[in-house]
């Protein structure tokens, strides 16, 4: 078996696969590792040939371990799921996705199935691996003809999901209207305080305006958003991350896309707004304060217009986009800085300045954002 075309995700595969053994996981620094007698034990319940080499795959999350496996039959990539990340139903409903994506040829790393029962997930002491195909890409170049592929393949993907029925159950809920995020407004404040007392109090009132602008554009925003009809249009899977990060390229053409556990049933233009955010903005390095406020027009519109050219967009969707990309900035900044007090590298405080700005400037050209497949 060498293709997840044939892979199956049952009900008996979540509770099946069970093994005995006596590793667990390693650590080498601050990357978690698989044990030698682990991977042994793992890698017997996989048909992928004679191994001819292992590297280790440092990438994604320190704590998923990953391995490169180079053999007679292909380039594979072997995966140990993090410590919450690894409810097999959840995973159940991912792999079954994949599958049906697999089946219609789009592109993403094919799951391999295990050699007894050609399950795409194997349980093994507690943890959950997953077997794929090694695909070989680069990163995103920034480019208007990349920009717009990615646009393309995300409006393919709703296509080819738009009648799914998923046989698990889906998740729900997003960045819009979110209780979650309004939490995480409230307890900024504090956490500021808490991991950096000297320069709160010193910004106190900027911290409390900064907040309360925030707050207030949020909920204007997802106002804004309902009043188009949002509430009203129908619902489907959607990827519910989709960025640059999540697609392999060669030169401007999108080769695979990754990473579908934050998949879920909710509006298309969700993810649309989300994606038209993703590849438009502007960063600038680890000081925040270098981060222009404006996105890159020519990206946004080359996004929405490959998008527009498999899935066409309602003018009612359009007009949402930029309060969604508000909503989404919103909750991608604030719920780590009220948890952590910082966002990557940087410091709360300043980054939430940044946000600030960013969200003044999409308010202030939302009208022409909105209308700008018109033009």
């Amino acid at each position: 078996m060498n293709s997840a075309n044939t892979s199956t995700t049952s009900a008996a595969a979540i509770s099946s696969a069970q093994s005995s053994g006596t590793s667990g996981p390693q650590a080498k620094g601050d990357r978690d590792q698989f044990a030698a007698d682990e991977l042994a034990i793992v890698l017997s319940h996989f048909d992928i040939g004679v191994i001819e080499s292992i590297t280790e795959f440092p990438r994604g999350s320190r704590r998923a371990p990953k391995l490169l496996l180079r053999t007679d039959r292909g380039v594979f990539l072997l995966k140990r799921r993090a410590g919450g990340k690894n409810d097999p139903f959840k995973v159940a409903f991912a792999h079954a996705l994949q599958l049906h994506l697999a089946v219609q040829q789009f592109p993403l790393p094919h799951l391999m199935g295990t050699k007894k029962d050609n399950n795409s997930m194997l349980q093994y002491k507690g943890a959950i691996y997953e077997l794929f195909e090694y695909i070989n890409g680069t990163g995103y170049d920034n480019s208007l003809e990349a920009t717009q592929d990615s646009g393309k393949i995300l409006a393919l993907f709703h296509k080819l999901v738009r009648d799914y029925q998923p046989e698990y159950e889906p998740p729900q809920g997003s960045y819009h209207a979110s209780k979650t995020v309004q939490t995480a407004m409230e307890t900024v404040p504090q956490t500021l305080m808490k991991v950096d007392p000297t320069n709160a109090a010193e910004h106190t009132d900027r911290i409390r305006e900064v907040t309360h602008f925030i707050r207030n554009s949020y909920n204007e925003a997802a106002m804004r958003v309902n009043e188009s009809g949002l509430p009203d249009w129908p619902m489907q899977i959607i990827h519910s991350d989709w960025h640059p990060g999540n697609m392999l390229f060669r030169k401007t053409r999108v080769v695979a896309v990754i990473d579908y556990d934050a998949a879920r049933m909710q509006q298309r233009i969700i993810d649309t707004a989300n994606g038209a955010l993703q590849f438009s903005i502007i960063g600038g390095g680890d000081d925040a304060a270098q981060w222009p406020d404006y996105i890159d027009e020519s990206r946004f519109k080359r996004f929405l217009l490959g998008y527009d050219t498999v899935n066409v967009l309602s003018k009612s969707e359009l007009r949402t986009i930029p309060w969604l990309m508000i909503e989404a900035l919103i909750a991608e900044s604030v719920i780590p800085i009220a948890a952590t007090g910082s966002f990557a590298r940087m410091e709360g405080y300043g980054f939430l300045l940044m946000i600030e700005r960013k969200v003044r400037w999409l308010q202030e050209h939302a009208e022409k954002l909105g209308s700008i497949l018109g033009d």
